[in-house]
């Protein structure tokens, strides 16, 4: 238990002294000519945030396929039968979770960019 606490706040403590790096950065542009990709590291975190969270619901749903299929075939096997039940729900869950990703990543843009943007 203590040990969980110190490292708690050895990641609070990082937090908090890398926080002004974090915002120094956030208007930084970079040099012309350097090959570097154009937009803020907002920009950049959260396109990767969508490409991930839009990754995650492909996964997620290519999982209930293939646990509907698992249940199509189980032929009366009860075993067969709980095992794709359970993938179904987790499938549903991964689902869920992808979507309320997508929300909140939606939800912090619309904050702190400023701007009024519609789910």
């Amino acid at each position: 238990m203590k040990k969980t606490i110190k490292t708690a706040f050895v990641w609070a403590r990082w937090g908090v002294l890398m926080a002004p790096f974090a915002t120094m950065a956030a208007g930084f542009t970079k040099p012309p000519d350097t090959g570097l990709p154009t937009g803020t590291i907002t920009n950049i975190v959260t396109s990767f945030m969508k490409w991930a969270l839009a990754l995650l619901g492909v996964f997620a749903i290519i999982a209930f396929v293939i646990a509907g299929i698992m249940y199509l075939i189980s032929a009366g096997n009860e075993n067969m039968q709980e095992k794709a039940k359970k993938a179904m729900i987790y499938a549903i869950v991964g689902v869920i979770v992808g979507l309320i990703g997508y929300v909140m990543v939606q939800a912090v843009e619309s904050w702190l960019g400023g701007g009024n943007t519609t789910f």
